[in-house]
C-alpha cells in the first residue's frame, strides 16, 4: 500500500490533496499541524512512503517538521509546499532534507505527477531485489554499495536520502566524466519532472556538505562551468 502523510493546517487544501491522492490509490493520513504529524508518524506501525508538508503552519512550521522527519528516516520521501514568492523557502527546504517542492497554486495533475515520481524513487531505494553486477564501487576513500545502497568515506557511513544516493550512483558509474545538469535531472527526477533544473544545484550543495572535507572548496564533486558536475578521482 502506497502511504502518504499530508500535513496542512488549511482544511480545504488538505481535503483537496487527500481526495486527489486517494483517487489514484494512495493510503492517506492527514495532520493539521506539525505537532500532530510527528505524533502520527511516531505512533504509526506501518510506515509512510511520502510526507507532503506545508511550510507556513502555526506552531511547528514545515521546516522544523522536515528536519524532525529526516532525523527519523533517510528514506522517507518529503515534498514541501511553498508559495510562488517564497524562492528562498524552496532552497531552504531542500537543504534541510526535502526531496522536492511544489509551488502553490498547483493543479491535481502536477500534484499527482510529483508524488508519483517521488514514490517511484522511494520504492526503488527501499527495494531489496536489484540486478547489479557488483555490489561495491570504490573511488579513492569512498565506497558505494549498490545492493545495500550505502556510501562509506574512510569506512564511515554517510547518511543519504534516496535522491542523494541516485545522484552519487550516477557519478560513481561515470567517474571523471562531466555530467550535464539536464542529464542528471532526467536520470534522478525523470524526464517528465515538472520542476526546475536548479533543484540539481541545491542537491549538489547538500551532497557536498556531506562528503567534502571543505564544501566551499570541493575536491570530489567538481563544478564544470556552463555544463554541470563531475566526480573527480584525481
Amino acid at each position: 500500500m502506497k502511504r502518504i502523510l499530508i500535513v496542512e493546517d488549511e482544511a480545504a487544501i488538505r481535503e483537496f490533496e487527500a481526495i486527489n491522492l486517494k483517487r489514484v490509490g494512495y493510503n492517506v493520513e492527514e495532520a493539521g499541524s506539525g505537532e500532530e504529524a510527528l505524533d502520527i508518524y511516531d505512533n504509526d506501525l506501518e510506515g509512510f512512503d511520502i510526507a507532503l508538508l506545508d511550510i507556513s503552519m502555526p506552531g511547528m512550521d514545515g521546516f522544523t517538521l522536515c528536519k524532525e522527519l529526516r532525523k527519523r528516516s533517510e528514506t522517507l520521501g518529503i515534498i514541501m509546499l511553498t508559495a510562488r514568492t517564497q524562492e528562498m523557502d524552496k532552497i531552504s527546504g531542500l537543504m534541510l532534507g526535502a526531496d522536492d517542492y511544489i509551488t502553490k497554486p498547483f493543479s491535481p495533475t502536477e500534484l499527482l505527477a510529483r508524488v508519483d515520481s517521488l514514490y517511484r524513487r522511494v520504492e526503488m531505494h527501499s527495494s531489496k531485489i536489484q540486478a547489479v553486477v557488483s555490489d561495491d564501487i570504490t573511488l579513492g576513500e569512498f565506497t558505494l554499495n549498490t545492493r545495500r545502497r550505502t556510501l562509506l568515506k574512510n569506512g564511515i557511513n554517510i547518511e543519504l536520502t534516496q535522491v542523494e544516493f541516485q545522484m552519487i550512483e550516477y557519478f560513481f558509474n561515470n567517474p571523471d566524466i562531466a555530467l550535464d545538469r539536464t542529464d542528471i535531472l532526467n536520470r534522478v527526477w525523470g524526464s517528465n519532472y515538472y520542476g526546475e533544473e536548479k533543484i540539481v544545484d541545491v542537491n549538489m550543495r547538500r551532497l557536498r556538505k556531506k562528503i567534502e572535507d571543505n564544501p566551499s572548496d570541493p575536491k570530489r564533486l567538481i563544478t564544470v562551468w556552463g555544463m554541470g558536475y563531475k566526480w573527480n578521482t584525481h
